[in-house]
Parts: structure tokens; C-alpha cells; sequence
């Protein structure tokens, strides 16, 4: 089976190391920027400033052939499988991150906080299903 990713945009954050990021959104992460590819303009038009949305990431930094770490890199915690942890060393270093939307201004997205470091591929967005439009 093949996978393909596109990378719809980059992490524009003043965060430039992992190791002293902070380790969720909710540790006093940075305003980021959402700089996304003008090819996707029309994918990210409904968007609107004060919603709430899931951006997925790309940590292309981290380490993929990581399965076990202290979790929060505290080595009081015992050994836990990446699978139960947010670190964002795993085989697939996918990052998840609720964020609320503070600003847009034509291909930026302007978040309230992500832990991302910049340069940081954004491969998707999606709404809080509460907010997911049905089709």
C-alpha cells in the first residue's frame, strides 16, 4: 500500500528546538502562523476567526524509530509506549493539536498556541465535529 501526504502548509513559530518546546498546546504554547500553499486557498476559505479546529502535523524532526520514552522526558516516569503518549518521537510522527483560530489574513492562519517548532509541515485541518459542517 502506498501513502501519500501532501503538505498543505508550514508552522511558522518562534519554537526552533523540540527538546524545548513545550511538550502540549496547553503548556503555555506560542501564537503561531498556519502558512498554507495557495493551492489549498479554496480547501481553507470557510475558516473563520474564534473557531475552534484540529491541525495535524508533520514532526519532521522526530526520531521514527522511537516505541518507548519517559513520558514528558521525566526519567522518574517509568518507560510507556509512544502509543500512549503525545511525544512526538513514533514510527509516524504525526502531531495533533486543538487550536482556536485568532486571525487570518489571506493564506496565513494565525492560532492561539501550537507546540510545533517552525518549518513544521501542516498536513491537515479539521473542524471540531461539533462545528463539522454535514454533508
Amino acid at each position: 500500500m502506498d501513502l501519500t501526504l501532501r503538505v498543505l502548509g508550514l508552522v511558522r513559530s518562534p519554537l526552533d528546538d523540540p527538546a524545548t518546546a513545550p511538550r502540549v498546546e496547553t503548556d503555555n504554547a506560542p501564537q503561531a502562523d498556519l502558512v498554507m500553499a495557495p493551492a489549498y486557498r479554496t480547501a481553507a476559505g470557510s475558516l473563520e476567526v474564534g473557531q475552534t479546529i484540529l491541525v495535524f502535523t508533520w514532526f519532521h524532526l522526530a526520531d521514527r524509530s522511537c516505541q518507548e520514552v519517559h513520558p514528558r522526558h521525566d526519567l522518574s516516569r517509568p518507560l510507556t509506549g509512544v502509543f500512549n503518549t503525545r511525544s512526538p518521537d513514533r514510527p509516524n510522527p504525526i502531531g495533533l493539536h486543538q487550536v482556536r483560530i485568532t486571525a487570518i489574513n489571506g493564506d496565513v492562519i494565525t492560532v492561539d498556541g501550537i507546540e510545533a517548532v517552525n518549518g513544521t509541515p501542516v498536513i491537515d485541518i479539521k473542524p471540531l465535529p461539533d462545528r463539522a459542517p454535514r454533508t
